[in-house]
């Protein structure tokens, strides 16, 4: 895997880092996922692994009650999936995914922030052509099948790469694939830890020490707006 799997491990780490944002970004998706297929995780297959997600990050009960009843009041605001894409400083790209019920405040706090640390905010698919779209499980192992015997086996259902990491199996498959990619380890008895979506970078560029602390005042910024799910750059960590 070599310096990509080193960055997205980075990045993954640092975003789950604060428990409390671990709850509120599983909590949205919660309520996404229910508004798109219902509350009943037998028949909402995304549903059904954000649960179990949440249970072992050991998100308490009553948050995944609150995210499904939130998805079903008609008293509620929907949050709307929105995502932007703009050049930091020293062009680096950066894709950010956000959970938001006022559209019009978060597009105005992220395009301010691009403003204020030497970046702009650019058009919704400019950046497409640099990142690659990709479901993402890990799960654990199972007895009795070898890694390469699994990543053979998947080939059909969509996954292009599998990776050991600390005793579990990353899964990398195409963003359209994520529900034949689940309805295998679900059949086959594979315990899923989580299941997600990210932008993985072809290139990654590289940039001195006083060049990455000015993007990471970027991306701190970012990452720290509650509305904001996920953010992706292209800077070698």
């Amino acid at each position: 895997m070599g310096r990509a799997f080193e960055y997205r491990k980075a990045t993954k780490l640092k975003r789950w880092g604060n428990m409390a944002r671990v709850f509120t970004k599983l909590g949205k998706q919660i309520t996404i996922a229910v508004k798109e297929s219902g509350p009943d995780p037998d028949t909402n297959p995304r549903l059904r692994v954000l649960m179990q997600q949440a249970k072992k990050e050991n998100m308490p009960k009553e948050n995944i009650e609150r995210a499904i009843k939130k998805a079903t009041s008609k008293d509620e605001s929907d949050y709307k999936e929105m995502v932007y894409e703009g050049y930091g400083p020293n062009g680096i790209a950066i894709v950010v995914e956000t959970a938001t019920d006022n559209p019009t405040r978060t597009v105005a706090n992220i395009r301010s922030y691009f403003n204020k640390h030497g970046g702009s905010l650019g058009t919704t698919g400019s950046l497409e052509f640099l990142f690659g779209h990709k479901c993402v499980f890990k799960i654990s192992p199972k007895e009795g099948v070898s890694p390469d015997d699994l990543e053979l086996e998947l080939i059909d259902y969509g996954v292009d790469e599998l990776v050991e990491d600390e005793g579990n199996i990353i899964l990398y498959g195409e963003f359209q694939s994520y529900s034949s990619i689940q309805k295998y380890m679900e059949e086959n008895g594979f315990d899923i830890h989580s299941a997600e979506f990210e932008r993985i970078p072809f290139e990654l560029k590289e940039l001195d020490e006083e060049q990455k602390a000015q993007v990471n005042k970027l991306l701190d910024k970012i990452e720290d707006d509650e509305d904001v799910q996920n953010v992706f750059h292209n800077m070698q960590e």
